[in-house]
């Protein structure tokens, strides 16, 4: 299992649900990558309103408008681990922004593979 206290840092990448690198949904190709270099983790949120460099609000409200809602994909390591990332997310993201922020791990486990999630909570 993967330990991870103290500093860190956090690389954020602001991306459209619909960029896509060699016709594979972008925010997947960032996390198989973050994977694949063995970083802690990395999460996708999909956002429900918002705009970027190109002043185009996306929201989720007008069907219309519903098409290539906001993304996020968040990392969080160690700060050399991250550093060692950003050429990848430099190479990947044509459109977007990436931030990376001083973050402090409080608490960060996992579970080994192949144990039940539901036997952690009490459940079947």
């Amino acid at each position: 299992m993967t330990s991870l206290n103290g500093p860190a840092l956090r690389a954020t990448v602001f991306i459209g649900e619909d960029d896509r690198y060699h016709h594979r949904p972008l925010y997947t190709e960032i996390v198989h990558r973050a994977h694949a270099a063995g970083l802690a983790g990395a999460s996708v949120v999909r956002g429900c309103e918002g705009f970027g460099a190109s002043s185009r609000i996306h929201t989720s409200r007008l069907v219309s408008l519903s098409e290539d809602l906001p993304v996020i994909v968040i990392i969080v390591d160690e700060p050399a681990k991250v550093r060692a990332f950003l050429p990848q997310l430099e190479e990947l993201v044509q459109e977007g922004l990436v931030v990376v922020d001083e973050v402090e791990v409080v608490r960060y486990v996992g579970r080994h593979a192949g144990e039940d999630r539901g036997a952690e909570r009490g459940g079947v």
